[in-house]
Formats: C-alpha cells, sequence, structure tokens
C-alpha cells in the first residue's frame, strides 16, 4: 500500500465517524475496518490513534462538536420557549444524522479531556440562559435541563431504533412532548 502522508488525525476520526455513522453504531468500527477503509496497514493508524479507547474520544469530540456547531446556529438570537425547541429540534436532526457516534457525546466528559469539557460547559450554559429566561436558575435551572436532556435522549433513541410502529407523526408526538414539558416548566 502507498504511503498515505495526507493523513492526520482529524482525517482518520472523520473517516472512522462515517463508518460509524453508516452502520448506525461505533462498535461497528474497529481498527482494521478503519484502516481498510483509509487503504493502509492496521499498524499505521498507531501513528493518528494511540488505541480503540482513543479513537472513540476522538469521535466523542468530533459529535460534541458538530453538535455545537447545530445547537449554536439553531439558537441564534433566540429565547425563552422558541429557543428551547429550535434547540430541540436540532438535537434531533444531529441524532438522525450522527446515529453512529451519537452516543458517544452522550457521556460526562472526564477533567483531563479539556476541549470536551469545554464545550459540555458550554452547552449548558447556553441552556442555563435558555431556562433563566423561563425564570429558573440555581438548582430549578439545573433539574430542568437534566429533564430536557432525558427527553431528548429518550424520544431520539427510540426513534433511531425503529421503535415508533404506529403511523402516527412523530414530529407531533415530539412536539407535544416538548410543550407539554414547557408548559409543566412555566406553571
Amino acid at each position: 500500500m502507498p504511503k498515505r502522508r495526507w493523513l492526520k488525525r482529524d482525517v482518520v476520526i472523520e473517516q472512522a465517524a462515517a463508518l460509524a455513522n453508516e452502520a448506525g453504531s461505533v462498535t461497528a468500527v474497529s481498527l482494521a475496518t478503519l484502516a481498510q477503509a483509509l487503504q493502509i496497514r492496521p499498524p499505521s493508524l498507531y501513528n493518528h490513534v494511540a488505541s480503540l479507547e482513543d479513537l472513540h474520544r476522538g469521535l466523542a469530540l468530533f459529535g460534541l462538536r458538530q453538535l455545537m456547531v447545530e445547537l449554536r446556529q439553531a439558537s441564534l438570537g433566540l429565547v425563552g420557549r422558541e429557543a428551547i425547541l429550535a434547540t430541540a429540534s436540532a438535537y434531533r436532526r444531529f441524532v438522525h444524522a450522527q446515529p453512529g457516534i451519537y452516543p458517544l457525546t452522550v457521556r460526562a466528559p472526564e477533567p483531563e479531556e479539556t476541549e470536551a469539557t469545554a464545550l459540555s460547559q458550554e452547552l449548558v450554559q447556553m441552556l442555563l440562559l435558555m431556562m433563566a429566561s423561563l425564570g429558573l436558575q440555581g438548582d430549578d435551572a439545573i433539574h430542568a435541563i437534566r429533564g430536557l436532556r432525558a427527553i431528548l435522549h429518550g424520544f431520539t433513541s427510540l426513534e433511531t431504533a425503529a421503535a415508533y410502529k404506529i403511523p402516527l407523526d412523530q414530529d407531533e408526538s415530539f412536539y407535544r412532548l416538548l410543550n407539554a414539558y414547557l408548559d409543566g416548566l412555566t406553571q
């Protein structure tokens, strides 16, 4: 196989993300399948990733970056309920577009994962501001964010697992659920 001087860590991570999303699961990506897709020998991957665990950390960071781009764009200039609904929709689109790497974005980063920690903190701050625009602050806002996260993760996980077979509009179900939750927060 010819040398791939163009190969860099970000190219390796992007290819792994594409493979995971195509398969619908990160477990479908091994170092051997990734090397094959990149047309390199498996040992050459170790110039860019230290291990499968390191690859997964890279994929989680890649996913968090992508997610934050989507959420920032969706919520730009919005406040309150409108901002939360737009953010929720962007989150849902991300899950559908990135089904293989999405599960890696859910876990809380370790303290030494500085960029992932910074992105997670930015997301929390963004949501705290949205909750503040609804009149929720402090612990009440954190509880509300946890509830919102549970709704988004639960609904999208069931949706991507094809768990909704009844022929009823899933968009409507999604927005009814969100609006019922938001109504409960503001009462």
